[in-house]
């Protein structure tokens, strides 16, 4: 079978701004969780997927995704950003065609934007969902990009390699390719799915 490209959905960041003792990944989000949202629509690609997570939230993961699905970043390792967790998703999924990023905060990301983004990878080295004018996720990196993404840390580090190369934009008629979850606030608006939660900040 021809290789495709693999989702790649980081979930190791310490989600400080959401507050409380519970992750905000495992806040209730139509009839689900938050995690969950996300990631019924990445499974419903039939893309390969990897969630990049930490101890704490991997028996959540569980309920969602096969154990070869999963991997579990240490704390020190998690400390190192998103960049380290997408580093870590693209080691274990090496032999994809390319990879997409969709965080785990991103549960209104529907599948065909994420399929939208994986066709663009066919023709761009970098290429990433917008809605009217505004850069959102997935952001997807073609395979020929492997050496540098393994190498990414700290939270902008992926935003640097955007800047490096042609990125492609891919217009959507889907605005939660530019809604995430930081705080409480977030994520009550995007229940009726509208409101104002901000950019993910790739």
């Amino acid at each position: 079978m021809h290789p495709r490209p693999a989702i790649v959905v980081p979930a190791a960041g310490p989600g400080k701004r959401f507050g409380g003792p519970a992750n905000k990944l495992e806040q209730a989000f139509e009839g689900d969780t938050l995690l969950g949202a996300t990631l019924r629509h990445a499974i419903e690609t039939q893309l390969p997927l990897v969630l990049v997570t930490t101890a704490p939230l991997a028996a959540l993961a569980a309920r969602y995704l096969a154990a070869r699905d999963i991997v579990v970043l240490s704390a020190g390792e998690a400390a190192r950003g998103m960049g380290a967790a997408i580093a870590a998703g693209v080691n274990e999924r090496s032999d994809a065609a390319g990879w997409l990023v969709l965080p785990a905060d991103m549960p209104l990301v529907r599948a065909h934007s994420i399929l939208a983004v994986a066709e663009a990878l066919g023709h761009h080295a970098v290429a990433y969902a917008q809605h009217r004018g505004q850069r959102g996720y997935p952001v997807g990196f073609a395979a020929e990009l492997f050496s540098e993404i393994i190498q990414l840390s700290g939270d902008d580090a992926a935003r640097r390699l955007m800047w490096r190369y042609a990125a492609q934009g891919v217009d959507l008629d889907d605005r939660g390719v530019l809604l995430d979850v930081d705080t409480p606030a977030d994520l009550q608006a995007l229940h009726p799915a509208v409101g104002s939660a901000p950019v993910s900040d790739l």
